[in-house]
C-alpha cells in the first residue's frame, strides 16, 4: 500500500481529508426536497464505493505494508471489530449531528457538536498515541473551536426572528459530540498492534460497519424522525430523480475520500492521530467557506452578522497553523 511518511506528503493528505470533510455537504444542497434518510442511502453507497476505490488503488500498490485484501485477510477479528464498531458510533453520531442542525440549528448544533468531538477525540487520541508539541495542538485546538463559536454566533445574528433553543435539540448535540469524538480511538485501536488493520483495509470496514447500523437506525428515523417532520418510505426513495441519487452517491465518495486520507495520515510516524483528526475537524471552517463565498448565505445578514466573519476565519487560519506545525517542534 502507498503509505506518505514524507511530512509534506502526509500534511497534503491531512488537508484534502480536511476539504472532503468540509465539501460533501454541498451535494446536499443539489438535492433540494430529498429528505435526508433517503439521502442517506444513496450517501452510505458512496462511502462504500470510495472505500473500495483507494484500497484497491492506493491501498494495492506501494512498498509500505500489506495491499488491501491482503490486510483484510491477515487481520484478526478483535481489530476488525474495533473498525466495525467505529463505524457504528460515528454512523449515530452523523444522524444525531443533522437532526440537532434541524431542531436547534447550526447556531446551537455546531459549537457543541462539533467543538465537543474535537475536544473529546484530540485528547483521547493524544492519551493513545502522543505525538507533536502539545501546546500547539491544543493551544491550536482552542482557536479552531473558537472560529466555531464565532461561525456560530454569526449565523445566529443573522436570523432575524429570536428562535427559542431547546433542550431537546442541546441534549441531542451534546451526544452526537461525544460520540463523534469517541469513534477515532477505535481507528487507533483497529491499526495498532499484531494482525492489526491498515489504514485502506480499516476505512473500508468503518464504513462497512456505518452502513451495517444505518440499515436498523436509518430506517427507524425514516418512519420516526427525530425533528418531527413528516415520515418518509422507500417508495419516496425509488420515485426520486436519479439526478438526486447520484449527489447522494457523490457526497458519499467525496467523504470516504476525506475519511480514508486521513485514516492513511494518521498513520505516518511523524503525524499520529490526534494531529490529523484534528486537522481534519477544521472542515467545519470549510463549509463556513462555501456558505460564504459560493452560497452567498451572508449576502443579506445585518452587519452584526457579518461582523463575525473576519474573525472566524482568522481563529481558524491562526489555529490551523498551530495543529499543521505540531509534528515538527516534539
Amino acid at each position: 500500500m502507498y503509505q506518505p511518511e514524507a511530512y509534506a506528503a502526509a500534511l497534503f493528505f491531512m488537508i484534502v481529508s480536511m476539504v472532503c470533510w468540509g465539501s460533501w455537504a454541498n451535494t446536499m444542497k443539489l438535492t433540494p426536497g430529498y429528505a435526508f434518510p433517503l439521502f442517506y442511502w444513496d450517501y452510505l453507497v458512496g462511502m462504500v464505493m470510495g472505500a473500495l476505490v483507494w484500497g484497491f488503488t492506493l491501498g494495492s500498490h506501494g512498498s509500505a505494508g500489506l495491499s488491501f485484501l491482503a490486510d483484510l485477510h491477515g487481520a484478526d477479528t478483535g481489530h476488525i471489530l474495533y473498525a466495525l464498531l467505529a463505524g457504528i458510533i460515528f454512523n449515530v453520531a452523523n444522524l444525531l449531528l443533522v437532526a440537532a442542525i434541524e431542531i436547534a440549528g447550526l447556531a446551537v448544533a455546531f459549537p457543541i457538536g462539533i467543538g465537543l468531538a474535537l475536544v473529546v477525540g484530540a485528547l483521547t487520541n493524544y492519551l493513545i498515541s502522543p505525538k507533536g508539541n502539545p501546546l500547539l495542538l491544543f493551544g491550536g485546538i482552542v482557536l479552531v473551536v473558537l472560529a466555531i463559536i464565532f461561525d456560530a454566533m454569526a449565523y445566529k445574528k443573522r436570523e432575524v426572528e429570536k428562535k427559542a433553543v431547546s433542550a431537546r435539540g442541546i441534549k441531542i448535540s451534546i451526544a452526537c459530540g461525544i460520540l463523534m469524538g469517541m469513534f477515532y480511538p477505535l481507528i487507533v485501536k483497529a491499526t495498532t498492534g499484531k494482525a492489526a488493520l491498515g489504514p485502506y483495509a480499516v476505512s473500508f470496514l468503518f464504513c462497512l460497519g456505518a452502513v451495517l447500523c444505518a440499515l436498523p437506525l436509518n430506517n427507524y428515523f425514516m418512519r420516526k424522525p427525530l425533528t418531527g417532520a413528516a415520515p418518509v418510505t422507500m417508495q419516496q426513495f425509488f420515485a426520486t430523480k436519479p439526478a438526486y441519487h447520484l449527489w447522494g452517491v457523490v457526497g458519499g465518495l467525496i467523504w470516504c475520500t476525506g475519511t480514508t486520507f486521513n485514516f492513511v495520515a494518521s498513520h505516518a510516524q511523524l503525524v499520529g492521530p490526534a494531529i490529523s483528526y484534528a486537522l481534519g475537524q477544521g472542515a467545519t471552517m470549510v463549509s463556513a467557506i462555501w456558505g460564504v463565498f459560493i452560497w452567498k448565505e451572508f449576502v443579506n445578514a445585518p452587519a452584526a452578522s457579518r461582523r463575525f466573519i473576519p474573525l472566524m476565519f482568522l481563529f481558524f487560519l491562526i489555529g490551523l497553523g498551530a495543529i499543521a506545525i505540531a509534528p515538527l517542534y516534539h
